[in-house]
């Protein structure tokens, strides 16, 4: 399961997508229209900027535009910033590796064979969506 922030970041990045290149949309008008509360978009748009996702400007007509075109960022990279590691467990990240307390080799572990498929699975989808896949 993806979380709250994942999925709201997922639809602000859409919503601001279907609007042209460098064109700001306000934080309000996405709150509104995706029913997301303002005050956690704006940490989850704060994010997506650190991230280089999003560019920002101030002022009248401000608010938040893609740095990038829609074509060009992968769900993959978005994933990774707002949720963490693709994998389900810690013991088949490709970034995040970590070995599990718990189990003595790997190699003759069935979760971590099933963990494996999921991921590769995941990372195969999450690869090749762009943002511009997903705007309607």
């Amino acid at each position: 399961m993806i979380s709250k922030k994942t999925k709201y970041g997922i639809k602000a990045l859409v919503y601001v997508a279907k609007h042209k290149h460098k064109e700001t949309v306000q934080v309000s008008l996405i709150a509104d229209t995706q029913n997301i509360s303002p005050k956690y978009l704006e940490a989850i748009m704060l994010t997506l900027k650190k991230a280089g996702f999003l560019g920002s400007k101030k002022g009248k007509g401000g608010g938040y535009y893609l740095r990038r075109p829609p074509e060009d960022i992968k769900m993959v990279e978005v994933m990774r910033v707002l949720e963490g590691p693709v994998a389900m467990v810690p013991c088949v990240s490709l970034n995040f590796y970590e070995k599990c307390d718990d189990c003595p080799s790997e190699d003759f572990c069935s979760v971590n064979r099933l963990m494996i498929q999921l991921r590769d699975s995941s990372l195969a989808v999450l690869n090749k969506t762009t943002i511009a896949d997903l705007v309607v």
